[in-house]
């Protein structure tokens, strides 16, 4: 089918439905539900898709939309449940077991029939975030791909949710007042409880050091002690609060500012967010790399070790998780130095991060954003990471192994594939490019990318811009494994993976060859010669006042929505294997050919690329307002094919209609006023990331006249800090 996802941001559960549905043959489109129902009626009539399903959606769908289309609804919640803040309540109440539901869309919120359930299990220690990612994401795919199954399948009826269980689950939106803490009457268990339930956003408001701040993220303390509410220590950025009966830590602080200030106001490092009003006397207490098992404290990076004998053979695991997958100059350093002692260990095989969440999105646009000088923290903070990923490349007297068990994006989809073996918990979504935050790349990458991918495939990659799936990374060659793991058991299976190949009889050929291999790489073009390329980009874009990446990640960080306008195209948008040859067929006017090109293609979907191959689509009537559905003959899809057609090339003498394609770009080989639609990535061009196209580095491949972009306004996707 042709799916439409309608989200209100582009965030890691909308791409990884994308991803999921693309992965399994479905052509998938995305347009960004912002609350201008015209723009969205505009969207499904050009998409005409045969399914509409919403992964994340803070705004309603327009009564006419759902009673003409399907909808499908993604509640974090099972069947009964009800209300916008679903997964807060769950957490702060302790709940245990949990659900995702995929109901149809009605007027009345999360009403609707459900096609679709699967239920979840809450681990104990879980933030909302994290868990969002991790359980919830899962279940929901699952829900999503068997709603879209019956939808598809013509046959299933949804069920109809009872009135009195709708009544008895509906729960409303969780203000501040209920997420309050009282650290002087508040156990540890509750305050867990309480921040948990708010890590990533809106975080818990409260007073500190004769302020207002947000509080984001908690994580229990065994040993340390205090009076209730005061500030008893700090560890590598984060600060630790006392309990009445213990104390948490606290990664991340954002302060409160006034409505209408239009003062900045978002999440950095703790110690770092309270700067000078941080009491002198409070201790930076570390702790060991390797903790005791016993240990319940916090720590972004730990190194264990497991197996071998005689000295060797062992393997290192080295986890390290920080908050929303950014990485800072200092947090990269560290990560470093704890790197470079793994390496002194007599180990065969070494592990980096193995741990649920993300993995790494890059560098720190927060702190970078908060700097006296963003440009050189920027720098500083770009350099710190191609350290990193050069002390995984230089490694040779053992394996490395990068275990994913989360997301990953830009420099820190680079660090990954700097390993010898890249493996992804199924699930993983990588991200590797940088061209949206206006930002050519370093890390190595036109090293790493294009050995593991081809010169072809790895320009295709950073240019497209768009979400791949943990299959899909192996079969491009990005990873090995696909790990079937949940999150809370993917560390004990990369363990007994990576005890498994430290066994392995020809581990000492493989590492051998290995080293080999790098000398070989070395002598034909050095490490720093592909660095001090990429770097010389990467300046540029720091430091040059006409570069566009000082305001796009200004907008990134204060989640600012910008408006886009009509302008000319930049050429990376273009650069996919389909839209590089239609527009040639194009600029030679071969317009037969081209459509010619859209067939081989392999999209049935009709002269406008919108009927997908649905012998048992369906449709709800518009004017029954009963949802009955029925399936379309052929004939009848025959002549709404025709005249969608003749719809189309209308339209086409006036510009081109902007439509979203998946990774294989079906598109016809028209370009505006030749009488057919241009299909593009819709995400991509609705987004504020679109002030990009007139950076020099990417020169428009060809200089589009007539088409059309309606002006519209963009929330910035808000699951991570890092670039």
């Amino acid at each position: 089918m042709h799916i439409l996802l309608v989200a209100s941001a582009f965030n890691s559960l909308t791409q990884r439905v994308l991803a999921e549905l693309q992965d399994r043959g479905h052509t998938v489109g995305v347009e960004l539900a912002l609350g201008n129902d015209d723009a969205l009626r505009e969207a499904v009539r050009r998409h005409a898709p045969g399914l509409i399903v919403a992964p994340m959606l803070t705004t309603a769908i327009p009564e006419d939309v759902w009673r003409a289309h399907t909808c499908l609804i993604v509640h974090p919640g099972p069947p009964g449940d009800r209300g916008p803040s679903s997964l807060d309540w769950t957490l702060q109440g302790g709940t245990e077991s949990w659900g995702v539901t995929v109901l149809e869309a009605v007027a009345e919120m999360d009403a609707g029939d459900v096609w679709a359930w699967s239920p979840l299990k809450v681990p104990a220690l879980a933030g909302k975030s994290d868990l969002y990612r991790g359980e919830v994401a899962d279940a929901a795919v699952d829900a999503v791909l068997l709603a879209v199954e019956r939808f598809a399948s013509g046959r299933h009826r949804p069920q109809r949710q009872k009135s009195e269980d709708l009544a008895a689950g509906w729960r409303p939106f969780m203000k501040q007042a209920q997420r309050r803490i009282d650290w002087q009457a508040d156990t540890t268990a509750s305050v867990l409880r309480q921040l948990r339930a708010a890590d990533s956003q809106p975080g818990v408001l409260g007073d500190l050091l004769g302020a207002q701040w947000y509080l984001h993220g908690g994580h229990p303390e065994d040993e340390l002690r205090g009076a209730p509410g005061e500030l008893i220590a700090t560890r590598a950025g984060a600060i630790c609060r006392a309990t009445v009966d213990g104390a948490v830590w606290i990664p991340q602080l954002r302060p409160w500012r006034a409505p209408g200030s239009g003062q900045p106001s978002y999440k950095l490092p703790a110690a770092q967010a309270l700067g000078a009003l941080l009491p002198p006397g409070v201790p930076e207490v570390p702790v060991p790399l390797q903790l005791p098992a016993g240990r319940r404290t916090w720590t972004d990076i730990r190194y264990s070790e497991h197996g071998g004998t005689g000295g060797t053979g062992g393997v290192g695991v080295l986890n390290f998780s920080f908050p929303g997958g950014a990485m800072s100059t200092v947090q990269c350093r560290r990560l470093l130095e704890a790197y470079r002692f793994a390496c002194t260990r007599p180990t065969s095989v070494l592990v980096l991060g193995g741990v649920r969440d993300f993995f790494s999105n890059g560098i720190h646009l927060n702190v970078i954003e908060a700097a006296a000088s963003p440009a050189e923290e920027s720098w500083a903070n770009i350099n710190a990471m191609n350290d990193l990923v050069h002390a995984v490349l230089t490694t040779t007297d053992r394996l490395t192994v990068s275990a994913l068990g989360g997301n990953a994006a830009a420099g820190g989809v680079m660090l990954a594939l700097a390993a010898d073996e890249v493996w992804c918990r199924d699930g993983a979504v990588l991200n590797p490019h940088y061209t949206l935050m206006g930002l050519y790349g370093s890390e190595y990458w036109t090293y790493t990318l294009p050995r593991r991918v081809g010169e072809a495939e790895a320009q295709r990659l950073t240019q497209a811009a768009l979400p791949v799936s943990a299959k899909r990374a192996v079969a491009l060659g990005m990873a090995q494994r696909v790990l079937q793991a949940a999150p809370e058991e993917l560390g004990d299976e990369v363990l007994r993976l990576a005890m498994q190949l430290a066994a392995s009889p020809d581990l000492a050929a493989r590492i051998a060859k290995k080293k080999a291999t790098r000398a070989a790489h070395e002598a034909v073009k050095p490490l720093q010669q592909y660095r001090d390329e990429e770097l010389a980009h990467m300046r540029r874009n720091f430091f040059d006042p006409a570069e566009p990446h000082a305001a796009l990640r200004s907008s990134f960080v204060r989640k600012k929505r910008r408006r886009t306008r009509r302008r000319t195209w930049p050429g990376w948008a273009w650069r996919t294997e389909a839209v590089s040859r239609a527009f040639y067929l194009f600029a030679v006017g071969n317009h037969r050919v081209g459509r010619r090109a859209h067939g081989l293609a392999g999209d049935a979907r009709g002269a406008d690329g919108r009927i997908g191959r649905q012998p048992h689509r369906a449709h709800t009537h518009a004017d029954s307002g009963v949802g009955h559905r029925h399936h379309r003959t052929a004939a009848q899809q025959g002549r709404e094919q025709h005249q969608q057609k003749g719809a189309m090339q209308q339209r086409g003498r006036h510009g081109a209609v902007l439509g979203v394609v998946d990774q294989r770009t079906r598109m016809p080989g028209v370009a505006p006023g030749h009488g057919s639609s241009t299909w593009m990535p819709g995400w991509a061009f609705s987004s504020p990331w679109l002030a990009a196209s007139t950076m020099p580095s990417l020169t428009p491949n060809f200089i589009l006249r007539g088409a059309r972009l309606a002006t519209s306004t963009v929330s910035l996707p808000t699951s991570c800090s890092g670039w």
